[in-house]
């Protein structure tokens, strides 16, 4: 346990800190799992759930939440295996 004051509030602010973090990439996850059901049943709001889950992805970058690298990786990926379940679901 920290004894000085200014330690003592940096403890309490890293723990709202790393609440949010963790919410936002908890919400993340949730949306790219969103987005790729969605595309694989070829629901009619899909590309509307891709677009959303882009659009978290490019806001926890800009937050510095996740790296921008990792933001760029996870949407190439997430756009990749989208296109790919559609495509495999016309083909059906």
């Amino acid at each position: 346990m920290a004894n000085i004051k200014s330690q003592i509030k940096r403890n309490r602010q890293n723990e709202v800190r790393e609440a949010k973090n963790k919410a936002i990439r908890s919400e993340l996850k949730t949306r790219t799992k969103k987005a790729l059901t969605g595309a694989e049943k070829g629901t009619e709001d899909a590309a509307e759930l891709l677009k959303v889950a882009l659009k978290r992805i490019d806001k926890a970058a800009s937050k510095g939440i996740i790296h921008p690298n990792q933001a760029a990786r996870k949407k190439s990926r997430l756009v990749k295996r989208a296109a790919g379940l559609a495509a495999g679901r016309e083909d059906s």
